[in-house]
């Protein structure tokens, strides 16, 4: 199946292949939403000997542009993380294409995870040959304790999964994800020195360490700022959303809450922040 020159100011259409170097595709799934943009990143790695990473959704026209892309000869089908917007898809296409299921380990699946049946593991620091590509796996837990990027040799492509995405925020929800472990991510994002980053929501990433940069700076101004929140008196992770976004929808104040939750227990972790039975305080809060 032939695809379209690169070119990503185009922008992500579902079902239209984009190579964005030499032996990488992207394919957009179709399943837009809040939470996954204008869908999930799949990418295929490569040829004649190919990888697929991150199937997406049970979309059955998806799966069979993504064998069709791939070819005949698919040696894994390998998953960033376990969430349902990326491994939805992944026991079908092994079926479609013989191909094994591979993912970091995890002994019990979280709350947004997809169970997977017959998974192989991959291992920090193992490398990939997809014919003349080759790529490496990095843990790269946060967004979720499974998490890994991919880095492709030569070109310094990194398919980031959820680490990074472009024109928006990653979320982190505990207890699966983590934000200590996020911050180091991006310490280790960073020591890798991407050429490009191409994410699992969203178009490719071209100054890698300026984003890694203003993402860590962003997480902790919001971590000042809810530390600068705590007081003696114990508070809800909701009433420091209403003080931090007054102007947030309630519909996003559930997920609003997760992430400054997130924040919370990082905060604690370091003995900056205390839980009670009713809330969040300083250190030497409510007895």
């Amino acid at each position: 199946m032939p695809t379209e020159p690169h070119d990503d100011r185009a922008g992500l259409v579902v079902g239209r292949p984009t190579t964005l170097a030499p032996g990488v595709q992207r394919l957009l799934a179709p399943n837009p939403s809040p939470m996954t943009g204008p869908g999930t990143n799949s990418y295929v790695i490569g040829g004649p000997a190919s990888v697929i990473v991150d199937p997406g959704p049970e979309d059955a026209t998806h799966l069979e542009t993504l064998a069709a892309l791939a070819g005949p000869d698919v040696q894994a089908i390998c998953l960033t993380h376990r969430h349902v917007d990326h491994a939805a898809g992944a026991m079908r296409l092994a079926a479609m294409t013989g191909a094994p299921v591979r993912a970091w380990p995890k002994p019990v699946a979280a709350e947004h995870d997809i169970e997977l049946t017959d998974c192989q593991p991959l291992a920090d620091g193992e490398r990939l040959v997809c014919g003349d590509v080759r790529l490496s796996v990095h843990h790269s837990p946060g967004h979720a304790a499974d998490h890994v990027v991919f880095l492709v040799d030569d070109t310094g492509l990194l398919v980031a999964g959820d680490t990074l995405m472009q024109a928006a925020t990653v979320v982190i929800l505990p207890p699966d994800g983590h934000m200590g472990a996020y911050l180091a991510t991006l310490d280790g994002l960073a020591d890798l020195a991407p050429a490009t980053i191409a994410p699992a929501h969203g178009g490719l990433i071209a100054t890698p360490i300026d984003e890694i940069t203003r993402v860590r700076a962003h997480r902790l101004m919001r971590e000042a700022q809810i530390h600068d929140c705590l007081s003696h008196t114990p508070k809800t992770p909701e009433a420091l959303v209403a003080r931090l976004y007054p102007e947030l929808e309630s519909a996003l104040v559930p997920v609003a809450a997760r992430q400054v939750l997130a924040h919370l227990i990082y905060l604690a972790e370091q003995g900056r922040a205390q839980e009670h039975r009713v809330g969040w305080c300083a250190p030497g809060g409510m007895p």
